[in-house]
């Protein structure tokens, strides 16, 4: 247990910075008409493919691998 609670901090940070790289790689649909009303059904219902279904799935993960780091800190401290 030891050794897990000295690397887990950095587990974290690495996880961290991975889920915040695969989010900001997401492209968004919303535009700037969309935050003053504008008609933005159009370009907020598409479907994933290729390269941006595998970002969603990523984020998705590491998110999940994320939460359970912490909740592994939590139980261990």
């Amino acid at each position: 247990m030891v050794s897990l609670q000295g690397t887990l901090p950095y587990i974290q940070i690495v996880l961290s910075v991975l889920l915040i790289g695969a989010i900001l790689l997401q492209r968004t649909g919303a535009s700037l008409g969309g935050a003053f009303g504008a008609d933005n059904f159009t370009s907020g219902f598409h479907t994933r493919r290729g390269l941006e279904k595998t970002l969603f799935w990523v984020s998705i993960i590491l998110g999940i691998l994320f939460a359970l780091s912490a909740l592994v800190n939590l139980l261990i401290s």
